[in-house]
Order: C-alpha cells, then structure tokens, then sequence
C-alpha cells in the first residue's frame, strides 16, 4: 500500500531530509582529512589514463601518416559500417526470395540463406581470403592458407595498406568476407522451391569457398584481368555476374518447377505468395548497397564517396523507372515484380562504374539496365528456364551490361574489348564450375532435385518439418 501522507511518522519530511545532509556533509567534510593518503595514485592514475599522451603516441607510430591519422581511423570506422551494410544485404536477399516464393518454401529459403552467409565466412576466413589476395603469383591461382593475426603490421598503423587502403588487415577481411557470400546467394533465389537442400550446401560451400575467391583473384587480387586493365569497381562482373551465370548452369541441370510449363504450351505463372514481403527484401538490399559499392572506395575519401552514394541511387532510380516503362508498354499492366527487379538490375549496372561515370551516365547505365531485364526476365521464361526470382537476369545480364558501360560512359581509357573479356572469363568460370559440380552432384548425390511429392508438398515440411506461418 502507498502511502499518501506520512506526517504521521515520528520522523518528519523536513528532520528526514536534515539527517540526511548532515550525513552527507559528514563524509564532505570528513574526506579531506586523508586526502594525503590518496594524491600521489591519483597522479598516477591520471598518467597511466592520460589520452593525450596516449594520442600522440598513436601518432608517433604513424611516422610520416601521422598529420592523416584522424582520416584513418574515420576511414576504418565507415569500412566496418560499409561491411555491417553488406551483411544486412543478406537479409534483403533472404526476404525477397521468400517473398516471391510460395508460402510452403519460404523455411527452406531462409535456412538456405542463414547458412550461405554462415558458410561463406567461415570458408573465406580458412582460405578464401588469402586465395582471393594471395599477392605475387601466376595471375590464375594460388592456394591460400587460414587468416592470421591481420593486425600484425600494427592495428593502428598505415602499414597494411597505406592511404589507397585506408583500413586494418582485420577491417579488410570483414569487408570482403560479406561479399563472398553473395554468389551463392544469387544462386539459391534461382533454383529456389525444388533444390534438394543437402546438395545446395555442398554446392553452396564449393561456390563460394573455392570459385569466388579463384574468380576474384583475376582482378582484385592483382591477376590477369588486373593485369590487363579491367574495371570492375565492386563487381558488376565479379560478384553479380559470377553468381548470375552459376545460377544460369543449376536451373539448367536442376529444370523447371513442376507446372510452369504445361506440355500444350505455354507460361503458368507460380504466384509470389507476399509482395510486400518482397519489396521490403528489395528495399533493404538497396540500402545495403551504399555499403557495398560506398564501402569499395577503401577510404572516407570525401570526393569519391560523394560521387558513388550519388551514382549508385541515380543508377538504381533510373533502373526501376526504365522497368516499369518497358513492362507497362509490353505487358499492358504495371508490373509489381518488374519495378523491383528494375531496382535492382539498375544497382547492378552501377556497380562496376559507380566511381569513374557522371550523373548524366548513371542515369542512362541505370535506365537501360530496367529495360534489359524486363526482356531477358521474359525472353528466359520463353526458354523454359525457370527462375523464380529473377536472379539470373538481374545479376547475370545486367552484371556483363555494368562491366561494359564503363567502356561507353567511364571517365577514363577503357578498352571495350578487355571488359569484354573480363565479363566473359568471369561469367564462363562461374557457369563451368557451377555446371560441373551440379551435374557430380546429380550423379552422387541421387540428384539435385526432390521427388515431385516432396515439391508438391512444399519444402518447408518435406525438407524441414516446419511450417512458415502458425494456424
């Protein structure tokens, strides 16, 4: 029970509140008395916690960096935020996926994607890193070993990368560790509602561990493509491309799903079971991007960061704006799943040229980009090959359609032709690579594809047990 009035008590509010200071100023009054005991610690303290000397000691360890140190640590910090972003595109890549797929797929989605970003680290980390950047070497392949102590150079020095890599070993790795999941995870939306779930892992680890880091080292890591002027600034070819074409190789080994090419001909549309779901993956992937593409200028250099946030939403706009012209003029009806897909094909387009290209030119990059896909989605469906998300023709096209626009709209000398044999190397490597271990899967694995049973049931209970929605 509260109690409303206590004037009732022996104790008074005004004594209460007397004895109280009286008290306080007892030990106020009483401290000084020992304050002999307890100066020289303070001093001392004061030494061993002093931050200014703890600066400048930091600056001494930047020898001739030193007057840049602050550009340093602020550069460091938005690479680590450029990584987390990254990884949030995970998430948008997840949600979308689910979003178009049926309610009975949506468990077996996202468990494939829990496990992709989970594996994809883990695998860059034992050797992918130091494969993907293995230094001098052929220029095709050099087997890496696990990560070190990527601080070793010193964690608050220059002395790993110096200005051109304004960051820590260790910031380095998380950066690019969240981009070595994304190939697989391009693959899984493509071959999504009828993958048998132990193969994909195993292709899943292969892709991403073995084939990234190898496909990676031809440009970033200092190989031939490098070697012979490719551009590629964050990987229209290298990361989209790559995971575009391994989806293109599966869906042609794995098939259509059942039903969406009847025998008498035709397109049956599979229904996304939540639109919104899917916009809000779309969203989300879109705000991963300024880490992605933003995060590749290795720096907070303010010039060049400006300009890539600035092309990358121009490129990304102009995208969905050109898919949604383009699929209104040919399917008479304004098209949900297209806009989305515009988006993202225009983000793609940007991605290999966001930093060399004018806004005039990322407009353009993005607005064809929106156009292409909408063909290619339905051109692929003539085909009769089946990809539920759009992935291949988001990633895949519009990845080689970014790598060779910085011939036609780059600010710099960019051979047409070498970024033409970059996309295609590239892309060739993904899709051989895919095709090979789908097919020994196929063959080892008793297939890469559940019975038409488990698929009709819908993966979530046939491969899980698990329902997506409760009652």
């Amino acid at each position: 029970m509260k109690i409303k009035n206590a004037s009732h008590l022996s104790l008074g509010a005004a004594p209460w509140k007397f004895l109280l200071l009286a008290v306080a100023l007892l030990f106020t009054y009483a401290l000084p008395v020992h304050a002999d005991d307890h100066e020289a610690p303070a001093e001392e303290a004061v030494e061993e916690t002093d931050p200014v000397a703890d600066y400048n000691e930091l600056l001494e360890a930047q020898g001739e960096y030193a007057p840049a140190y602050d550009f340093f640590t602020t550069s460091m910090l938005w690479t680590c935020i450029a990584a987390a972003l990254v990884f949030l595109m995970h998430l948008g890549f997840a949600t979308l996926e689910s979003g178009l797929c049926q309610k009975k797929n949506v468990v077996n989605v996202l468990f494939k994607n829990v496990f992709i970003i989970s594996i994809g680290v883990i695998t860059y980390a034992l050797f992918g890193f130091n494969t993907h950047y293995p230094g001098d070497f052929n220029g095709w392949f050099s087997w890496g070993g696990t990560i070190g102590d990527l601080n070793a150079d010193g964690g608050n020095t220059w002395g790993y990368g110096g200005l051109g890599l304004a960051m820590t070993g260790f910031g380095d790795f998380i950066f690019q560790a969240m981009f070595a999941a994304t190939g697989a995870t391009i693959v899984s939306g493509a071959v999504a509602e009828r993958v048998k779930l132990s193969s994909f892992m195993i292709f899943a680890t292969l892709f991403v561990g073995i084939a990234y880091p190898v496909a990676g080292s031809w440009h970033w890591g200092g190989g031939v493509l490098a070697e012979a002027g490719f551009k590629d600034f964050a990987g229209s070819t290298v990361v989209h491309a790559f995971g575009g074409f391994g989806a293109l190789a599966c869906v042609i080994v794995l098939g259509p799903r059942k039903g969406k090419y009847p025998e008498n001909g035709g397109i049956k549309p599979i229904p996304a079971h939540s639109f919104p779901m899917a916009a809000i993956g779309v969203f989300l992937l879109m705000f991963g991007w300024y880490g992605f593409n933003g995060g590749s200028v290795l720096s907070a250099e303010p010039g060049a960061l400006g300009l890539v946030f600035t092309t990358t939403t121009l490129g990304a706009t102009a995208g969905a704006i050109g898919a949604i012209i383009a699929s209104w003029l040919v399917l008479k009806k304004p098209d949900l799943s297209m806009a989305l897909n515009g988006l993202l094909a225009g983000l793609v387009g940007i991605t290999a040229n966001a930093d060399v290209i004018t806004v005039k030119g990322a407009l353009i990059i993005g607005l064809i980009a929106g156009v292409i896909v909408v063909f290619s989605i339905m051109w692929l469906d003539k085909l009769k090959i089946d990809d539920p998300v759009g992935a291949i023709s988001v990633h895949g096209i519009c990845g080689i359609w970014g790598t060779l626009a910085v011939a036609f709209f780059g600010d710099g000398d960019f051979s047409f032709m070498t970024q033409l044999y970059g996309a295609v190397l590239v892309s060739a490597f993904a899709f051989l690579f895919a095709l090979f271990v789908f097919i020994v899967l196929k063959s080892m694995m008793g297939g890469v594809r559940v019975s038409d049973e488990e698929e009709e049931r819908g993966l979530d209970i046939s491969e899980h047990g698990q329902e997506s929605y409760g009652t």
